[in-house]
C-alpha cells in the first residue's frame, strides 16, 4: 500500500493519442458503442466502477444516436479525478451521467443504480488480487440485466491472468463477445455478455480492494 500509484500523473497518457492508454481507451470506447447498440429499445443503464476520468463514457454518448437513452452512474474514489470526469460530462451537455465521489469496490456505491444493461470493469483487474478478480467477476451477474454486457481490462504480463478471467466470466453464465490482446503493451480488453437472469445477490463485503 505504501507504493501506491500517481493515478492523476497517470491519467496523463491519455493526452497522447500513440500512448498504450489511447489505444486501449479507443478498444473500450468501440466495445462500449456496440454494447449501447445491443440494448434492446428503451432507457440504457450503464454503470462504471473506477471510473477515472470517464473518457470511454463521455467520449462515446456526444455522439451515439441513443445517448438521450441512457442514464450512466460513474464511480470513482479519487475527487480530483472525479471532478475532471463531471467536467468532461458538463462539457459534453451529458445531463444523465452522474459521477459520483465513492469507493467503487463497495456494492453500496452504486447498488441504487443497478442493474445495469453496461457494466464497465477497466482498470481495476491489474490492480488488485486475484482472489478480489474472482469475487468481483462472481458478482458480477447480480449487477447486470440479462443479456447485459461487461467490458473489462487487464495487463497480460507475467503471470498473465486474463485466461483465468475469462475461464470465470464464462463459470459465471457469460458468453464472450471479444478479446483484444493490444501488443506490444501487453494490454487487454474482454467483453463479455450475460446468457441469463442473474441468480446471486451482491455481496455485503468488499468487491475488492486496491493494492497498487
Amino acid at each position: 500500500m505504501e507504493h501506491m500509484r500517481d493515478y492523476v500523473a497517470w491519467h496523463a497518457d491519455y493526452d497522447d493519442p500513440s500512448s498504450s492508454l489511447s489505444q486501449r481507451l479507443r478498444r473500450v470506447q468501440r466495445h462500449l458503442s456496440q454494447a449501447i447498440d445491443r440494448v434492446p429499445v428503451g432507457p440504457v443503464r450503464l454503470v462504471s466502477l473506477c471510473a477515472g476520468q470517464g473518457r470511454d463514457v463521455t467520449g462515446v454518448l456526444p455522439d451515439h444516436p441513443r445517448r438521450d437513452d441512457v442514464s450512466a452512474v460513474l464511480v470513482e474514489l479519487d475527487p480530483d479525478i472525479a471532478q475532471v470526469a463531471r467536467q468532461h460530462a458538463t462539457e459534453a451537455r451529458l445531463t444523465r451521467v452522474e459521477v459520483r465521489t465513492a469507493d467503487a469496490g463497495r456494492a453500496e456505491s452504486f447498488a441504487d443504480a443497478l442493474p445495469a444493461d453496461v457494466l464497465l470493469l477497466c482498470g481495476i483487474f491489474g490492480n488488485i488480487t486475484d482472489s478480489d478478480i474472482r469475487r468481483t467477476i462472481e458478482a458480477a451477474p447480480a449487477m447486470c440485466t440479462e443479456g447485459a454486457t461487461v467490458i473489462w481490462t487487464r495487463h497480460r504480463f507475467a503471470p498473465d491472468v486474463t485466461p483465468q478471467i475469462r475461464a470465470w466470466f464464462t463459470e459465471q453464465g457469460f458468453d464472450e463477445i471479444a478479446f483484444d490482446a493490444i501488443d506490444p503493451d501487453n494490454l487487454s480488453v474482454g467483453v463479455c455478455r450475460l446468457r441469463g437472469a442473474a441468480s446471486a445477490a451482491l455481496p455485503g463485503d468488499p468487491l475488492f480492494t486496491f493494492v497498487h
